[in-house]
């Protein structure tokens, strides 16, 4: 049974809502143990709110406590939170980095495996000093490694080389370098994490056309293509660079086990335009397990009983999948097959 942490991320928006929505259904207690990183008050606050839910919380004081078939909950803090249905304040966010911080040291401590993170505000975090623009940036620089912010749904894999940056600052950011490394990245975690044993790879280009032949900007051919090639050398296959109108206009993502986009919103726009609802923001290139909702706190309807559960229900299926395959890929990899000797080894011996 996996240990599967999750954090409430901002008290004043949907997040809650959602947890509580999913794990309505008990059938999701086949699946997993979850750890609740939060406070029983705020979550018995929430609790009045989602209609017919009759989830009791089992309070631990750590996960090795967790009991399998209940909702447990650790309690992060004792003092009263000011809740503010559909508001960004200082203390919506100081709550959601003490979740989250309390979660991902359980994390790395072995003691979970695996962790969904409910939708947080990036102003109620920078008014709470919280020093990453995102859960990302958060999660590479504690785990290290490569991170790499990934779209899912279903077939549909969009990954990203910049994450929050302004769209002032992307042209100085595509370099080669960082292209191959999260070309690298992406054709690593389709293989380990989603089991494509020779995935292929989609890589958008950065201007309008693609360049053009460089007759729109420079980036496609000096930077883009260059990394592509490469990639290639190295035994990945990948493809590009496309136009993204034409590409996702024509369905030709549907062809790719993944996709590189350069920037945010030409990852994102498509992405959400083709799943809105039903996609998983994913985490990759990490040694540790997230996973998210692809939508964020939705304060205009936060207390109104309205959200949709979809997206961050099938966060934890995707957590516990990816979970799955790791183990997989670990039990393969300790026993890789022998290679077997040539005929002509075998005489000489």
């Amino acid at each position: 049974m996996v240990r599967l942490g999750i954090s409430i991320g901002d008290i004043n928006g949907i997040g809650l809502e959602v947890i509580l929505k999913t794990f309505s259904d008990d059938r999701i207690f086949n699946y997993c143990t979850p750890v609740v990183y939060g406070s029983a008050k705020v979550l018995s606050y929430h609790k009045n709110i989602v209609k017919d839910c009759n989830l009791n919380f089992h309070t631990i004081s750590e996960p090795s406590q967790a009991a399998e078939g209940k909702f447990n909950l650790i309690n992060c803090w004792n003092e009263i939170a000011n809740i503010e249905l559909g508001n960004l304040t200082e203390e919506s966010g100081k709550f959601a980095v003490i979740s989250l911080d309390k979660m991902t040291r359980d994390l790395m401590e072995g003691h979970l495996d695996a962790v969904v993170t409910a939708p947080v505000n990036k102003k109620a975090l920078d008014l709470a000093q919280f020093p990453y623009t995102g859960h990302t940036e958060y999660f590479q620089d504690v785990f290290g490694g490569e991170s790499l912010m990934t779209l899912v749904h279903d077939d549909l894999r969009v990954s990203l080389v910049t994450n929050h940056q302004p769209i002032s600052e992307v042209s100085e950011l595509i370099k080669k370098d960082l292209i191959l490394k999260k070309l690298e990245a992406l054709n690593m975690t389709l293989k380990k994490d989603f089991g494509i044993e020779k995935p292929t790879i989609a890589v958008m280009g950065l201007n309008p056309h693609a360049g053009d032949d460089g007759a729109i900007g420079l980036e496609d051919q000096e930077e883009i293509r260059p990394a592509i090639e490469e990639a290639k050398s190295n035994g990945i296959l990948a493809f590009g660079p496309y136009p993204a109108d034409g590409f996702f206009g024509s369905a030709q993502y549907k062809k790719f086990d993944g996709i590189l986009a350069m920037y945010h919103d030409q990852g994102l726009i498509p992405f959400k335009t083709l799943s809105f609802g039903g996609g998983v923001n994913f985490t990759a290139g990490l040694p540790a397990i997230r996973t998210s909702p692809d939508h964020g706190t939705a304060f205009d309807i936060a207390g109104k009983g309205l959200a949709d559960a979809n997206s961050f229900r099938k966060a934890v299926y995707l957590a516990l999948d990816i979970f799955k395959s790791r183990v997989e890929w670990s039990e393969m990899m300790k026993t890789p097959l022998k290679k077997k000797p040539k005929p002509s080894e075998e005489i000489e011996e």
